[in-house]
């Protein structure tokens, strides 16, 4: 008998149009197998995730850019098709702020957790982010914000070379407009012309204090906050790959122990009075050996399945039982558990796992999505490699995958 309330359907919401989301499909794959009726709301015209027997629907997204009255009716319309109320799982940051600016207008359709409606917003934006970090005593790199191209040459001679640029929110970044959530800026010239586009990028122009990759500097923590504020299933991760190699999103994940990090969650979370599934990401500076909070992610992170504990508790699975009135089991982290992208990182995947392991497409009960990923992973591959060869002048879509929204694209995390 499943532990989850399998009379309460959920709803997989993502506004971002990347084909290659494996989170998505993790949270599919995790409420189906538990027998909870599955809706995704996501581009289906190449996703793999429409392939997995763990969908009962796939729903046409907003379009990228969507007002929240948009995404609020596509929202009604969905909810008018399935019936009941329906836990609502936002799997990107835009659709995490969406949901957080509407809770009111969307109960009783969908549950979602209770907190401040401006909340995930506050936590999203890059530059509330390094205000939320000063008052609750969390390190953060040093963030300066220029308001002209005098105050960005000031701003890089304080900082140092190089210096991390960063848009305060991404998610408003136009498609196709080639500009990047982060990047690493090696010049005052090129923090300049980045500056110039202020207007066109929709948000403010951070520019952030450089600290270095190195082994075991990157980690992170998945949790979840329930109704009474305690974090809950999750834990915290060490990056071991990351793609592109030493920037972006985690190719190859472990759940290490790490009493600091999984204090200032918890401590961050508390003081905040957030509720709901969080995705922080962290870099151990190599000089004072101090964790600095890099990102909030106010939603699932793509390696979330990672945390899955003895019990097989993670977060999404905590979410829809919290908010459908059930007890959370008390399950023990398993720890030396891996997480590996296949198509990032194959060979990884061909390794021996003594702790364990889960890869994001290939599962022996859902093998469709593996199929599908590897024939359009094919079909991206053999496109850029003629876009780098100049066999091909006709635009297409960016479909590089990306660790969190459209707006935290196929970035360097140079910080982060």
């Amino acid at each position: 008998m499943s532990l989850l309330d399998i009379r309460v359907p959920a709803v997989l919401l993502r506004i971002d149009r990347n084909p290659f989301h494996h989170g998505t499909l993790g949270a599919a794959r995790s409420l189906g197998r538990s027998g909870v009726e599955v809706h995704v709301v996501a581009d289906s015209a190449e996703s793999p995730v429409g392939a997995s027997r763990y969908v009962r629907k796939m729903h046409p997204p907003p379009l990228p850019g969507a007002s929240p009255d948009d995404v609020l009716a596509v929202l009604r319309r969905v909810a008018d098709g399935i019936g009941r109320p329906a836990v609502l799982v936002p799997l990107d940051d835009a659709s995490a702020i969406a949901a957080g600016r509407m809770r009111d207008e969307l109960a009783p359709s969908y549950l979602l957790p209770s907190m401040p409606g401006t909340l995930a917003e506050r936590v999203a934006d890059k530059a509330e982010l390094a205000a939320v970090c000063a008052s609750t005593d969390v390190p953060h790199p040093t963030t300066l914000i220029p308001d002209s191209p005098a105050e960005v040459a000031d701003a890089m001679r304080r900082l140092g070379l190089p210096v991390v640029a960063k848009w305060s929110r991404p998610w408003l970044l136009p498609a196709g407009s080639g500009l990047r959530s982060t990047v690493l800026v090696r010049s005052v010239q090129q923090a300049r012309e980045l500056f110039l586009r202020t207007e066109e990028a929709g948000s403010r122009l951070l520019l952030q204090a450089y600290l270095p990759p190195g082994p075991d500097r990157d980690w992170f923590f998945h949790g979840y906050a329930d109704h009474s504020g305690a974090v809950r299933a999750g834990g915290p991760g060490r990056k071991q790959v990351s793609w592109p190699r030493g920037a972006g999103l985690t190719a190859v994940g472990c759940w290490t122990p790490n009493t600091q990090v999984q204090a200032l969650a918890e401590r961050l979370t508390h003081e905040l009075g957030y509720r709901g599934i969080f995705d922080l990401d962290f870099r151990r500076c190599g000089v004072t050996g101090r964790y600095h909070l890099l990102d909030f992610n106010p939603r699932a992170g793509a390696q979330f399945r990672l945390f899955a504990d003895s019990a097989g508790l993670d977060v999404v699975r905590a979410l829809h039982l919290d908010l459908t009135g059930r007890p959370l089991p008390d399950g023990a982290p398993m720890a030396g558990r891996a997480f590996v992208v296949e198509n990032y990182a194959p060979l990884a995947a061909l390794r021996a796992a003594p702790g364990g392991r889960e890869l994001a497409w290939y599962a022996a009960d859902d093998r469709a999505p593996g199929r599908v990923m590897w024939a359009q992973w094919c079909r991206h591959v053999s496109r850029r490699l003629r876009e780098r060869l100049g066999t091909t002048t006709a635009p297409t879509p960016r479909l590089i995958p990306r660790a969190a929204s459209p707006s935290l694209t196929d970035n360097e995390k140079a910080s982060s």
